[in-house]
């Protein structure tokens, strides 16, 4: 096993960063877990397979389940299957869940695991760039429902997240690429030495064995480490995390989730800087290195596909409002982050057109 890097989530839980730490599983697992259900997307068999043998060595009585890949997990059908299962094998409130796999996977898996007997210690298991850097730190479970993204859920603490750099060796270069907007956005709203790297080498950055991308991977944990541990439930600093996903989300919706998470965000990014620029908040140049940096990974940053109106709902949906008071985060400047409420609608039209 290689180095392994430890970032704190306050005094909550760790991060573990390097090679191989999928193999330490039972290790961070609470004292007392007698059974572990492991949740892992279907074709993830093989990387969750060394995560199953570990439970079994350490003499744990592991229940196996497999899930549709992608947002299609993300449902309260798939998330009442992993229920039956745990209430069938007999599980107790000290009894755990692993969640193998993306953002969706361990999103369902955390939400399976705060539900059940009203919360079970969860670990996690990311295997993709979005699911170490953001789905899986922080506490945040959930499902989609035919009205949006992430409007059910809960805030469920894991016990640990494993991220194993070994399994970003398997991932499509598109994927990897995706989830590289979720880095990006920690280098716009907290740490622009993250851009700068980027900007050195891009092509290091979309390595999947680089020194480089290690190296961005963990100070984005560390930036989003800081934030949740300073404000779990989203009750104002968290707010800065969804920079990119006002509209993001919207898109996402509008695409049936066919869009992958990070291109959305990209996106959003985009028209979340466009809104500062046309409110004095930033200048044009950090508005152009938004379109830059992120068109260095190949991520898009223009979108036309739907008309304003048909996103605008969902807009209006998102958990960041406050009645019908809508809510962005923008920047005031680079690793500045603030809040525009209520803007005035045409505004909004008009840096939803610059995006085409």
């Amino acid at each position: 096993m290689s180095e392994v890097t430890t970032i704190p989530v306050g005094e909550d839980y760790d991060v573990l960063v390097g090679h191989g730490v999928s193999a330490r599983v039972a290790e961070v697992l609470p004292q007392g877990v007698a059974r572990v259900l492991v949740v892992h997307g279907e074709p993830l068999a093989s990387l969750a397979a060394p995560v199953i043998t570990a439970l079994r060595a350490a003499g744990l009585e592991v229940h196996v389940a497999a899930v549709p890949d992608a947002e299609a997990a993300k449902t309260v059908t798939v998330a009442a299957g992993l229920w039956a299962t745990m209430g069938q094998a007999g599980f107790t409130r000290s009894d755990a869940v692993v969640a193998v796999g993306g953002g969706s996977v361990t999103d369902l898996g955390g939400w399976a695991a705060a539900a059940w007997l009203r919360g079970v210690p969860v670990v996690h298991v990311p295997t993709t760039v979005l699911g170490m850097v953001d789905a899986a730190v922080g506490g945040k479970t959930g499902v989609n429902t035919a009205e949006g993204k992430n409007l059910v859920g809960a805030f469920h603490t894991p016990a640990a997240v494993l991220c194993d750099l070994g399994h970003l060796a398997t991932l499509p270069p598109a994927d990897l690429s995706a989830g590289l907007a979720e880095v990006v956005k920690g280098g716009f709203i907290a740490d622009p030495r993250i851009l700068e790297i980027v900007e050195a080498d891009q092509s290091a950055v979309q390595d999947p064995g680089s020194a480089a991308l290690r190296e961005v991977i963990e100070r984005k944990i560390a930036v989003k480490a800081k934030v949740v541990a300073a404000d779990l439930r989203e009750s104002h600093l968290r707010e800065i995390l969804n920079y990119g996903h006002t509209l993001g989300h919207a898109i996402e919706h509008h695409e049936s989730y066919r869009m992958r998470h990070g291109e959305a965000v990209a996106i959003g990014m985009v028209y979340a800087a466009e809104v500062a620029h046309r409110t004095g908040r930033i200048d044009a140049a950090l508005l152009e290195r938004h379109r830059y940096v992120l068109g260095l990974l190949g991520l898009p940053t223009t979108y036309s596909r739907a008309g304003f109106d048909e996103l605008l709902a969902a807009l209006r949906r998102d958990k960041k409002t406050r009645g019908a008071t809508l809510r962005l985060v923008v920047l005031d400047g680079l690793a500045e982050p603030g809040r525009l409420e209520g803007p005035d609608e045409s505004l909004l039209r008009e840096a939803y057109a610059a995006l085409a």
